[in-house]
């Protein structure tokens, strides 16, 4: 019986999963579209490879924070998060329009500001879930 309780949880888990890292899916999808219509490819890259790892270097570190037991280590380590995601990101666009060109800028801003609204509208909509998963790791 407890078998069939665990099969039954694991695909609720896979599709939280999913939905969580949407915005990381669509980046990852988008990258056939981006080939095909000749988009620039530097930009493209660039942006998809800076807004994954930043995806889950930030998601590691208000783990980190929300197991913290000081309430001063959990907020500088969730404004580290914040911070640190806002000037990476802005760090990857100016590299690349700057290595890239105007057009590798504008791909990079455009994947970025995707990928974020996506975040941020699933943050909104699983807000629950999230608390619940956070406050199960302090």
């Amino acid at each position: 019986m407890p078998a069939s309780a665990d099969s039954s949880r694991s695909p609720d888990h896979a599709t939280f999963a999913i939905v969580r890292y949407l915005d990381v899916v669509l980046v990852v999808a988008s990258a056939p579209f981006v080939l095909l219509g000749h988009l620039p490819l530097f930009g493209y890259l660039l942006a998809a490879a800076g807004w994954i790892v930043l995806r889950f270097a930030v998601d590691m570190i208000k783990r980190r924070a929300w197991s913290a037991s000081r309430t001063g280590a959990r907020a500088a380590l969730h404004l580290t998060a914040i911070l640190g995601r806002v000037w990476m990101i802005t760090l990857v666009i100016l590299v690349a329009r700057f290595v890239g060109g105007n057009s590798d800028g504008i791909t990079a801003a455009v994947v970025v500001l995707a990928a974020f609204t996506v975040e941020l509208a699933i943050s909104v909509m699983l807000r629950d879930e999230l608390a619940a998963e956070a406050g199960g790791h302090g």
